[in-house]
């Protein structure tokens, strides 16, 4: 499969919540990182198992897929609720994937977290989004919850 075939694939896969297809794009040593996770291997699709399991509410879009070589890149809008507040999100990313052998190999998304943190968690955001407290706060969560979905 070519790249852009496989990234067009993937986020199908995440309009439908479909993390079995999403993880399947995978190699298995691929990693993934954004402002929240920091993931390899099997970690990487158990991550995209839960969100699209919990994300009742979760609308997916996406754009813009680029291919050059081994490499490739996509803009993709997420809104939902945060599960922790209740707060509507719109999350707005820009991902980079490399790929070997038809598969992602390595993905980073890219998103404000500041941005994201307001929405996400009210006023503690807003005062406190920009702080590297908070990231790790989240990150802590994220990570605690990943390991009890897996």
């Amino acid at each position: 499969m070519e790249p852009s075939e496989r990234i067009d694939l993937f986020y199908r896969a995440f309009q439908r919540r479909d993390g079995a297809t999403m993880a399947a794009c995978y190699t298995p040593d691929a990693t993934f990182r954004d402002p929240v996770f920091d993931l390899c291997g099997e970690r990487v699709g158990a991550m995209w198992r839960m969100l699209c399991e919990r994300g009742k509410d979760l609308r997916v879009e996406f754009s813009d897929i680029r291919v050059d070589g081994d490499r490739g890149s996509a803009e993709w809008q997420a809104w939902y609720r945060f599960s922790k507040s209740g707060r509507p999100v719109h999350n707005v990313i820009h991902a980079e994937f490399r790929f070997r052998d038809g598969l992602i190999c390595e993905h980073v998304d890219s998103f404000d977290f500041w941005r994201w943190s307001r929405q996400a968690l009210g006023p503690a955001g807003l005062l406190l989004g920009w702080s590297g407290w908070l990231r790790d706060k989240v990150r802590g969560e994220a990570a605690r919850g990943l390991a009890a979905f897996r």
